[in-house]
């Protein structure tokens, strides 16, 4: 748990009496579809937690439009709007990605007259054949796998409104970039970044990817939690390959079971462990809002900025 005078430490229990019932409401079929693979999110857990969220969000959208708009009268300039960008970070495994996808879709339910993407810094890894060139295929996922370059001029141009800015795809059946596979964002009004590195800095950089976000959240728990969690994940990609030779999980679903999961505890300890520590939850200060799980991932308390 986070540990700074600069934030508001907000239980569940008061949390969930910020609650408005102005979002159309998810049906369970739609939250599984939203639900990352070894996830836990109820019904309940979108009402008491994501949906007074939503409407916070909404008092940032006021303000940065408002603010837009009187900039722009006082420099006597034409008004151009530009999307507000939110940051969601945290973790291997420990569910941002759920986060960011379940934003996004109660977001479009209170703006349905808006664009409200989302995109995942995945695709900013350099492809494995770089990686390996570099001799750095055992610290993907750390600082310098990333082309921060492509993924800072990528937010630039969509915050400063240039038309269907591509970005990579990456499949984590494959474990790597698509080759020539791109999707893109065209004027978004709110752009959601998901990823490990969104609030990192890296050295003798001049713009860093948290200086394009209007909010930001980092999603936090113990770390035998997230290991916990990292290793089930781990199991069910497993058995949802055992059927698929091209699955980069596949030679691990055939094998010995034991010996696999004593090589992703490896992992976790010699790579993902490491990189939480050293690079990830250095940045947790640095977000707007975290939100903390415990047992089967169950939002328990929240901490806001105060400042």
């Amino acid at each position: 748990m986070i540990e700074d005078r600069n934030y508001y430490e907000i239980h569940r229990e008061e949390w969930q009496t910020f609650h408005q019932d102005s979002i159309p409401a998810i049906t369970e079929e739609e939250l599984k579809e939203l639900t990352s693979l070894n996830d836990r999110l109820s019904l309940e857990d979108v009402k008491d937690v994501y949906v007074p969220l939503v409407h916070m969000f909404d008092i940032y959208l006021q303000q940065y439009r408002n603010l837009q708009r009187d900039k722009s009268r006082f420099l006597g300039r034409p008004y151009e709007p530009s999307p507000l960008i939110i940051g969601v970070t945290g973790s291997v495994a420990v569910g941002k990605s759920t986060t960011a996808r379940v934003l996004q879709n109660l977001l479009k339910r209170a703006y349905p007259t808006k664009a409200v993407e989302l995109v995942t810094t995945d695709g900013f890894l350099y492809p494995n054949r770089i990686l390996r060139e570099r001799n750095i295929m055992d610290r993907k996922g750390f600082p310098e796998s990333y082309d921060m370059e492509n993924l800072v001029q990528f937010l630039l141009d969509v915050k400063t409104g240039k038309p269907n800015v591509r970005f990579p795809v990456y499949s984590h059946r494959i474990y790597d970039i698509v080759p020539g596979d791109y999707e893109e964002v065209n004027h978004p009004d709110i752009l959601i970044v998901e990823g490990i590195n969104v609030l990192q800095l890296p050295s003798k950089q001049q713009i860093y990817v948290s200086d394009f976000f209007d909010f930001s959240i980092y999603v936090d728990a113990e770390e035998e939690m997230i290991e916990k969690w990292y290793i089930e994940r781990f199991e069910m990609l497993m058995d949802l390959a055992i059927d698929q030779p091209d699955n980069y999980y596949y030679n691990y679903a055939i094998g010995k079971r034991e010996d696999a999961i004593e090589m992703a505890r490896g992992v976790w300890k010699r790579v993902n462990l490491k990189n939480l520590r050293e690079y990830i939850y250095p940045t947790i200060t640095r977000a707007n809002l975290v939100i903390h799980k415990t047992t089967n991932h169950f939002i328990d308390e929240l901490y806001i900025k105060k400042y």
